[in-house]
Formats: C-alpha cells, structure tokens, sequence
C-alpha cells in the first residue's frame, strides 16, 4: 500500500486521538498537519511519517501506529517550548555555513540547499553547547519555515569583520588570503569572492576553501596560472590536512555567474575543456 492510500483513514485516526493525547493540539487538513500551540508560537507535524509507518503495517495495527506518533509528537514540542526557553529567539541565532557536497545520506532530515556542483549551504544554530545543524523536524517544532534571513544573520553577525591580506606564494605572485581566525562561516562567501579581487575580474580566479575560517584567491590575469596552479594547490591541501575544521581539500575556478569548476593540481599539456581554452586566449606574463 502507498501512503497515500492510507490518508483518509490515518487522518481519521489521528482526529479520534488528539483530544485524549494533545489536548490542545489539532488537525489542519489543508496541510495535512498536526498543529501544537508551543508558548505563542505553534509547531507543526506532517502526517507523512505517520502515513509511511502505517503504510508498512496491517491495518489492524494502525491505531497503535498512531497513537505512538502522535506522543512521539507531543513529546517533540515539548523539547521545542525547553528549546525556546534556552535560545529565546532562534532566529536570531541562525547562520549559513557552505559545506562540501553531502551525501544523500547525511543531508536527510537537515535543512541544506544546494550551493551549486560541488557545495551544498547548512543552516546552523550558533550557540557555544547546544548550537549544530539545523533539522528538519527541529525547524518544524520551532516554527521556522521562511529563512530567507540567515544569510543576512551570517553576513551581519560573522562575516563583517573578516580580515583580507595579501601572502607570497611564489616570487613576484601573491595570493590573497580572506579570513577570521576560529570563524565556521568564512566559507559562506565562496559565492561572492569577486568582492576581494581586483576590477576588472574578466578571467576569474583561482579558489580554494581548505577550512571554515579561510579563504584563498589568486585572480587569473596571464598564462603564469599554470605555474602557480601547483603552489596553490599544495597550500590548500596542506592547511585543509592541518585544520580543526576542514572544508575543501581541492581548487576551483571561480568564473562566469558564481560558477566553481575543479580543477586538476597538474594540468594536461594540451587540455580541450573550458580552462584549457581560456589559457590559450590569455597573454603571456
């Protein structure tokens, strides 16, 4: 049986139970949602789960089904009124921090949206002991639904202050180094580097993201990227190795409209990809 075969009468059951379990709780239909009043705000349940398990079963054991989700329900919310409690205002403590790709696995039951390709964007609550990734029932419970605001949180609240210099990579070639020692969301800007690199930034730039705290850009100006690629990626992959908190080991290109291709430490003497073809075009140093 599908689970949605099984709606009416779940959410039949789910109504005969309410009154005995969650008193102040209800159903809504419209959005097949428990609803619980949770301090002034409420918390909201998809039946989905409940239609899953139940979909699993005989009918005979539906209203047992039932009746455990709606306590495991209730008891949710009241860890969400103790979490209110200890947090206040949640919202204020939400941040974005940019992650390599998640498996299907591990991204299941978090709020994470693709960051393009190859990275994906977290929400976190940032708080020193009980702060960490922001799930889907966690923001369900907390009433957070629109978080349209967290990049601005991160922006205003983490990355305000971040420090920008320049470090000697090779002689005469520097690399630009964008960091904030012991920040998690230095990498939230990997889509906005343009802003730390030179005008024009006609050719993009070489990027790496070894850690959370620590940018680093090299614009690509002539066809002497070639001989700083290696450098470059040596350096990230030895300050990923060295980091409490890692991010990426690789180097991107960052080009076009906030586009991010890998790139090899080594290129091939006569590549055909899109890199390639831009090296041909460059000037010699």
């Amino acid at each position: 049986m599908e689970p949605l075969d099984a709606a009416a009468d779940v959410h039949a059951l789910i109504r005969d139970v309410l009154p005995a379990l969650a008193p102040s709780a209800w159903f809504d239909p419209g959005t097949s949602e428990v609803v619980l009043p949770v301090g002034r705000s409420e918390a909201r349940a998809s039946s989905w789960t409940v239609l899953e398990r139940c979909a699993r079963e005989p009918r005979s054991a539906w209203p047992k089904v039932v009746d455990e989700w709606v306590r495991e329900v209730g008891d949710r919310a009241f860890l969400a009124v103790g979490e209110m409690e200890l947090f206040g205002d949640v919202r204020e403590l939400l941040r974005l921090r940019i992650v390599p790709k998640l498996a299907p696995r591990d991204r299941e039951g978090l709020v994470v949206v693709p960051a393009g390709d190859h990275f994906d964007a977290m929400v976190m609550i940032e708080h020193p002991r009980y702060g960490g990734p922001l799930t889907k029932a966690r923001a369900g419970l907390l009433g957070l639904h629109k978080l349209g605001y967290v990049m601005t949180n991160t922006h205003d609240r983490e990355l305000a202050d971040v420090s920008v210099h320049d470090q000697p990579l090779l002689p005469g070639r520097n690399v630009r180094v964008v960091t904030k020692p012991g920040s998690r969301y230095v990498s939230a800007l990997l889509s906005e580097v343009d802003q730390f690199l030179p005008w024009p930034n006609e050719h993009g730039a070489l990027v790496g993201v070894p850690c959370h705290s620590t940018l680093l850009l090299y614009p690509i100006t002539s066809r002497s990227v070639r001989d700083v690629l290696p450098v470059f990626a040596d350096v990230v992959e030895e300050m990923h190795a060295a980091a409490d908190d890692p991010c990426a080991p690789g180097v991107y290109w960052s080009h076009g409209e906030r586009r991010l291709t890998p790139l090899p430490a080594h290129l091939p003497p006569e590549g055909t990809d899109e890199f390639a073809l831009l090296l041909r075009k460059l000037p010699e140093d």
